[in-house]
């Protein structure tokens, strides 16, 4: 089964970031990637820009709303993912658990919805 892991912290808190703490999270960050590809639980992942850099869109009565910025004003933020397989939702756990994010921020685990086999679905990314 397919989870997505989406990976919360605390934007400010990389801001006032040493870069010796900075180069320290990419490498831990690199590390996890690296063994989650190896034990084949890996299936895609990326890091976003900073939620400052987010436009949210809203179509309310066929007009097309689009507002700089996210769309909640929260503690943490949206700041990456992981789309892994896992056997179970308690395998899952384990490797949020392992995800350099859940030190400070937290990590949440959700199930992809299993759609029929016909639904449209985009080509893979090279």
């Amino acid at each position: 089964m397919q989870y997505l892991l989406l990976i919360y912290g605390n934007e400010a808190g990389m801001k006032s970031a040493t870069e010796a703490d900075r180069n320290a999270m990419f490498k831990a960050y690199g590390e996890f990637t690296a063994s989650i590809i190896k034990s084949g639980h890996m299936r895609a992942g990326d890091a976003l820009q900073p939620s400052a850099t987010a436009t949210t869109v809203r179509v309310r009565e066929g007009r097309t709303l689009s507002t700089d910025g996210p769309f909640a004003e929260t503690k943490e933020q949206l700041g990456g993912y992981y789309l892994v397989d896992a056997k179970d939702l308690d395998e899952a756990i384990k490797l949020a658990a392992r995800v350099p994010g859940a030190q400070v921020g937290s990590i949440e685990v959700r199930p992809v919805m299993v759609l029929p086999p016909d639904y449209p679905r985009p080509s893979p990314r090279p």
